[in-house]
């Protein structure tokens, strides 16, 4: 059991299939769900997670209430983008996310997309350690949306 922080491969497979689309206007509906914390969980989180119900299926998402829903906050997509001009690398970011009121504990994080069947999943993130929130707001302050530190970036 644990979490390995990866781009999930069929995440890989589906951006061939058109499945995924994380334009800021028009594209899909993007989420990210929280992960208990590492002793409470019962299942592993890898590049071979292949959607949320993963974690719901194993009961490792966090509880609903004390400032989480189950499924997750909804993400706002910042729209893909290829750099700067001297770059190969295409990147997509979000916007941070934040849950108030908040009293629990968390490992990581799976982003999914809420619009396509399955709720397919993007990306894992392990934070490193577990972290606690006790009444204040948790949030997943996501990197530079650049090249070299966007959370997802294609090379």
């Amino acid at each position: 059991m644990g979490i390995t922080s990866a781009i999930c491969s069929t995440f890989k497979k589906e951006l061939m299939t058109a499945t995924h689309n994380f334009t800021a206007t028009s594209g899909n509906t993007m989420k990210v769900a929280l992960i208990k914390a590492n002793a409470s969980q019962t299942g592993t989180y890898s590049a071979a997670t292949t959607s949320y119900t993963t974690i719901t299926g194993n009961s490792d998402e966090l509880a609903n209430g004390n400032g989480y829903t189950t499924g997750g906050n909804t993400l706002t997509n910042v729209t893909p983008t290829n750099g700067t001009s001297t770059t190969t690398t295409a990147l997509t970011d979000f916007a941070d996310s934040s849950w108030t009121s908040a009293t629990f504990t968390t490992r990581g994080c799976v982003i999914y997309n809420d619009s396509a069947s399955g709720d397919p999943a993007v990306m894992v993130i392990d934070f490193g350690a577990d972290y606690s929130v006790a009444g204040g707001t948790f949030t997943i302050q996501f990197p530079t949306a650049d090249e070299s530190n966007a959370i997802l970036r294609i090379t």
